[in-house]
């Protein structure tokens, strides 16, 4: 039997044909870095910013003109740990696109240029750099910032969950990189994250070194009369059929968030045969094998979380979107201590990212795990 490629992608890349919309939002990415401005994108996560960026790096006015670079920092906690991915991710990238460039890059970096490897085969230098070979991660980060300037090639460099650099221990990381980056004559930024606050007070607080030096892209979902035939248009060319009111059904449940959309029909597709209708009951059956493929997971998190955090996610997972979270008719509703308590609990599950706060409105950030909990915990 032929193989039959699922139309609804959720990993790696996404090609033109399975990416929905964002024309607006490409054409203005493209029409913006290749202006020479810097960019921030805004948006939840799982919204789409990762794809839509890999999208426009693809369209030739960039990707024949550029090179592009894409790092997630998410999980970094130091100015070592950026410049380590940041060094490992233009070496990776550089290597198979331009050798001259690639042997360029290990002269260049030469705080740690003698940890580069050798492969006998490819009769190149290999990065066996270790994380712990940066021992001086400014001078390093220098250098990275020279190299992108002598570059023979104009450069994109893309930084997924730009805030956290806030995080990091080091002082006045936003000023250092503030000042290599506006030296840059032939490299555009592009940061992207999902903290908006965070993004926002870094790019738009005149007492912030990032003030007013990019142009702001904030990444809403994707209409829903355009989601709709999207969905339905891709089960069709395959032979199968799925009622609009039903993709409409989960295009509301997850709120127009791309990647549970996408998600839920990737399943929902591969268990619909060729020829046969995608029922509202094989949808509800895609998402709770969604759900359950992750219980491992969840139980997991939520033994790491203490018992007044615990509580506060519980409730602010029972709402949905919680609002007057510290207000007495919150509390006393889901029968929590007191308005200190729950400003303390939520403090720290929004610096770990397991809930969202847009507009006062708080929200469980991982969509299946509040189904999750609404299921196991309640």
């Amino acid at each position: 039997m032929a193989r039959v490629n699922n139309p609804f992608v959720v990993t790696g890349k996404i090609e033109a044909e399975y990416f929905c919309d964002r024309v607006a939002e490409s054409a203005r990415v493209i029409k913006t870095i290749t202006n020479g401005n810097n960019l921030v994108i805004i948006s939840p996560r799982r919204m789409g910013k990762t794809g839509l960026i890999q999208f426009c790096y693809d369209k030739p006015q960039i990707a024949e003109e550029y090179y592009t670079f894409f790092i997630d920092i998410l999980h970094t906690t130091s100015l070592r740990e950026f410049t380590y991915l940041l060094g490992r991710t233009i070496y990776d990238t550089l290597l198979p696109r331009s050798r001259k460039m690639a042997s360029l890059f290990i002269q260049t970096i030469r705080s740690i240029n003698g940890k580069f490897g050798f492969d006998p085969i490819t009769n190149m230098p290999t990065f066996n750099v270790e994380l712990g070979d940066i021992e001086r991660p400014e001078y390093t980060l220098d250098e990275i910032f020279h190299y992108l300037a002598e570059a023979d090639k104009p450069c994109i460099v893309a930084i997924d969950e730009f805030q956290q650099i806030a995080k990091y221990p080091e002082k006045n990381i936003e000023a250092l990189l503030r000042t290599h980056i506006q030296k840059l004559g032939n490299c555009n930024f592009i940061f992207a994250g999902s903290e908006r606050h965070m993004m926002q007070e870094m790019f738009t607080s005149s007492a912030r070194p990032f003030y007013n030096s990019a142009d702001l892209l904030e990444l809403r979902a994707i209409a829903p009369e355009i989601y709709i035939p999207f969905v339905c248009g891709h089960f069709e060319k395959r032979n199968r059929y799925i009622a609009p009111e039903n993709v409409e059904w989960v295009y509301n449940l997850f709120k127009g968030h791309t990647y549970y959309i996408q998600r839920t029909f990737n399943e929902a597709f591969a268990d619909t045969s060729e020829g046969e209708v995608c029922t509202r009951e094989i949808i509800e059956g895609a998402i709770e094998n969604m759900v359950a493929y992750n219980d491992t997971i969840f139980r997991e998190i939520l033994s790491n979380i203490p018992e007044k955090q615990k509580a506060l996610l519980y409730a602010i997972a029972k709402d949905d979107e919680a609002r007057g979270i510290t207000s007495a008719e919150f509390i006393k509703r889901h029968s929590l201590p007191s308005a200190s308590s729950v400003q303390a609990a939520s403090k720290k599950l929004l610096e770990k990212d397991y809930i969202t706060e847009i507009n006062k409105v708080y929200s469980l950030t991982d969509k299946l795990f509040a189904m999750w909990i609404s299921k196991v915990c309640r």
